[in-house]
C-alpha cells in the first residue's frame, strides 16, 4: 500500500507539472511577444535620396521643396519596414538644422516631432528605446568621396576629435544615445557615411547606401524605386539586428579639439562682400567635456 500510494503521489505531480509547464511557457512567450520594441530615428537631409547639392540643404525654394520630398519618403521606407520587422513605436526627429519634414508625406505608424526650439539634442529620447536608426546621414568633413559631407556646419566646416579620433555627426549622435545605452542599429546615407558608420559601430550596425558620392557636390544617384525597396528590406533587418548591436559610448570626460573658419566680417562688410563668401581663418580650440549631453555644444 505504501509503495502504491507513493507511486500514485508521483504521478498525480507529473500530470500537475504536464499542465504548469505549457502555461508557464506560454506566459513567458507572450511576455516576450508583447515586450515593447521602441525606435528612434534622427533624420538629415543631405544623405537622402537624390540629394547631391547644398542648394537642395541650404536655402528654401523648389530644390529644398522637392530634397524633403525625397526624404520623407525614404522615411516612409524606413518606417514601414521598422514596423513590419516588428517595431511598436516609432519616434521620428527632424535633425536638420533648417527642418525638412513635410507634414501632409508623413507615413502612418510614427510620431514626428520637429520645429524649434527643442530640449535637448536628441528630444524625448531616453532609456526605454531599442535602437537608434540615423537616416539620410552624411559624411564627416574632409571625406573626399562624401557628397555633401561636413560636421555640424558646411559654411565653417568643423571638424571634431574626442579623445584623440577625429568625428562626424555620425558619431556624435551615436555617442549620446549611448549616453542613455541606446545603440544605433542602422545608418542610410551614401557609401561614404555607411563605411563611416563599420567604422565606428561595427558590422552588426545596418547600412543602406542610397547613392555613392564622386565628390562634395557630385554622386551616383540609384533610382528611388530601388532605394525604397532596400531600406525597408534594410529597416527589417535592423530590428533582428538589436540584440547584436552595442551602444556607442565616449569615455568621459572627453578630450575635445575642434577645428573651424572664422571669417572676417567687418573687413568683408566694408568691402561691400559676402563674409562667408570671402577667405577665412582656421581656427583651433581644445578643452574637455565632461557632459557627453553637451557635445554639440563645444
Amino acid at each position: 500500500m505504501k509503495k502504491g500510494f507513493i507511486s500514485t503521489h508521483f504521478v498525480v505531480w507529473l500530470l500537475i507539472l504536464a499542465c504548469l509547464v505549457p502555461h508557464a511557457c506560454f506566459a513567458a512567450k507572450t511576455e516576450t511577444a508583447t515586450k515593447p520594441i521602441r525606435i528612434y530615428i534622427v533624420t538629415d537631409l543631405e544623405g537622402a535620396s537624390g540629394v547631391y547639392q547644398f542648394a537642395q540643404s541650404r536655402e528654401p525654394g523648389p530644390l529644398n521643396d522637392k530634397a524633403k520630398e525625397y526624404l520623407m519618403g525614404d522615411i516612409a521606407a524606413v518606417v514601414r519596414g521598422l514596423r513590419a520587422g516588428g517595431a511598436t513605436d516609432v519616434v521620428v526627429l527632424d535633425g536638420h538644422g533648417s527642418g525638412a519634414f513635410v507634414p501632409h508625406l508623413m507615413a502612418p505608424g510614427a510620431k514626428y516631432i520637429t520645429g524649434k526650439p527643442r530640449p535637448g539634442p536628441l528630444t524625448s529620447l531616453d532609456e526605454s528605446f531599442a535602437g537608434m536608426v540615423q537616416l539620410g546621414a552624411h559624411a564627416m568633413m574632409g571625406t573626399a568621396d562624401g557628397v555633401l559631407c561636413h560636421t555640424q556646419s558646411s559654411r565653417t566646416e568643423n571638424r571634431y576629435w574626442y579623445n584623440g579620433i577625429e568625428s562626424g555627426e555620425l558619431a556624435q549622435c551615436a555617442a549620446i544615445a549611448g549616453h542613455y545605452g541606446v545603440p544605433t542599429i542602422m545608418v542610410t546615407g551614401d557609401v561614404a557615411a555607411c563605411r563611416e558608420a563599420a567604422k565606428f559601430f561595427g558590422p552588426d550596425c545596418v547600412t543602406v547606401a542610397v547613392k555613392r558620392g564622386i565628390s562634395r557636390e557630385a554622386a551616383e544617384l540609384y533610382p528611388f524605386d530601388e532605394t525604397r525597396q532596400a531600406l525597408y528590406e534594410g529597416a527589417r533587418r535592423a530590428i533582428a539586428a538589436i540584440p547584436k548591436c552595442q551602444p556607442y559610448k565616449l569615455s568621459l570626460p572627453i578630450q575635445a579639439k575642434k577645428e573651424y573658419l572664422v571669417f572676417d566680417k567687418p573687413a568683408a562688410q566694408q568691402q561691400g562682400q559676402d563674409a562667408l563668401a570671402t577667405p577665412g581663418r582656421r581656427t583651433t580650440k581644445e578643452g574637455t567635456i565632461e557632459d557627453v549631453l553637451k557635445l554639440t555644444d563645444f
